[in-house]
């Protein structure tokens, strides 16, 4: 125990951690001392680390097997809860697989088994079938997300999955939404559950209309983006469509944006993401696929350009802001005739005044076209932009790091030239191109 304790110690130190929040607390001491468990917590609570530490004391690192499998509904959830565990720098092996990218990929990194296994469920399914991995060694299943991962859709996919699992001793299932039926498949007998849904504080989030006189509501989008000043954000729409529309406009209006939705290649959904997290976007115009399940920074705002259909969704989407014990708002751009659903309560009308002057954009995204692979670090990366890039330390943003590429966040005003000035030199041994994304 002692040792679990030093070596949780240190896992939270490696992530800048001070102290575990109370749900997480909670859900690691039940973990380890039950068989079966569901966390029920808001978004942004820190779900991912309340089942990865006591699922990282159950491994044993003579195993070269598969022991723990993580399903999740989305690619995006997938990759996040990789790098969290990535992160936790603990030396066991953690891979994620899921659809949208080549089965070739997956195959080289799955040969040499992970002790934990991250994927979407058709994904998951495939390696199964094909035997790629030993299924009998699998101890432990999460869940996460449950109530996406085993609705309509999924839950043949998951049944199957769950048949191929005969050794399992250990289920956690986690979701942000109460109420969901738990298919017997799943065989979740007597399962504790701990549950912070009611603990989070409403009076953090403040949901403001925003009136339109008309039914096409962009002119009074800009003028509540204006007035929000240089703040990052997520637009909400419902269609791919919409998101289509409303960027034409925000392009048009010199508003630096990025989209994100089902429609669009997994590469072009990441990037997205990666230029919203690195300052380069300020806004994401999304579908409700981001509204969870994506790692993105605590935001202030979100704006509902159209409004989710369900009381579960706008739930999801709000849950982006006043995450914790941060106060955030949730802005519903509302034409003066509509009328709002009655799962919207407690809304006040926000008092827009659009400032005259706006700061320009500053950060703009590098890519690099090496990675972990090529023994690449961002120590490495920030030595070429100080060294030959001759940049100052205010002048080097944000660094991601990815297994066959980088990004980085450079001044608008100097990315080109940085582009120019440093493509094709070498880091480590391998030479990389360097382009403004």
């Amino acid at each position: 125990m002692a040792n679990h304790i030093k070596a949780q110690q240190d896992i939270l130190k490696k992530l800048q951690i001070d102290a575990l929040h109370p749900m997480q607390e909670e859900a690691i001491a039940t973990i380890e001392s039950s068989r079966n468990t569901i966390i029920l917590s808001p978004t942004g609570t820190g779900k991912t680390l309340a089942f990865l530490l006591p699922v990282i004391n159950t491994l044993n690192p003579e195993n070269p097997e598969i022991q723990a499998l993580i399903v999740v509904p989305t690619r995006e959830l997938a990759i996040q809860i990789e790098q969290v565990a990535r992160n936790m720098g603990t030396g066991f092996k953690v891979n994620a697989v899921y659809g949208g990218r080549p089965m070739s990929k997956d195959k080289i990194e799955i040969k040499h088994k992970p002790a934990i296994l991250i994927g979407t469920p058709g994904r998951i399914l495939d390696h199964m079938d094909s035997e790629r991995f030993s299924t009998a060694t699998i101890k432990t299943l999460i869940l996460d997300e449950f109530d996406k991962s085993l609705e309509i859709g999924f839950e043949e996919e998951m049944s199957a999955i769950l048949s191929e699992l005969p050794n399992l001793n250990k289920r956690i299932l986690t979701s942000a939404t109460q109420g969901v039926k738990i298919p017997k498949f799943v065989r979740l007998d007597d399962p504790k559950i701990i549950n912070y849904l009611d603990k989070k504080k409403s009076s953090r989030l403040e949901i403001k209309t925003v009136l339109s006189p008309s039914k096409d509501k962009l002119d009074s989008l800009l003028s509540l983006i204006l007035h929000l000043g240089n703040k990052p954000g997520i637009i909400f729409c419902n269609l791919k469509d919409s998101i289509a529309v409303v960027s034409s406009f925000l392009e048009k209006s010199n508003i630096s944006h990025g989209c994100f939705s089902g429609g669009m290649e997994q590469k072009d959904r990441e990037r997205a993401l990666i230029k919203f997290r690195n300052g380069s976007s300020q806004i994401l115009l999304a579908t409700d696929l981001a509204a969870r399940g994506i790692d993105i920074p605590e935001l202030k705002f979100i704006i509902h350009y159209e409004l989710p259909l369900h009381a579960e969704e706008f739930t999801h989407r709000n849950g982006r802001t006043a995450r914790v014990n941060e106060k955030g708002t949730a802005y519903i751009l509302k034409w003066k005739n509509q009328k709002l659903p009655d799962f919207i309560t407690d809304v006040t009308e926000a008092n827009i005044s659009t400032p005259t002057k706006r700061e320009p954009q500053f950060w703009q995204t590098l890519f690099i076209s090496g990675g972990r692979k090529d023994k690449i670090s961002k120590g490495d990366i920030a030595g070429l932009f100080f060294k030959q890039g001759n940049i100052s330390k205010e002048q080097l943003g944000v660094i991601e790091l990815k297994q066959d590429c980088a990004f980085v966040a450079v001044p608008i005003t100097l990315a080109q030239e940085l582009a120019n000035t440093l493509n094709n030199s070498r880091l480590k041994k391998k030479k990389v191109r360097i382009s403004v994304l």
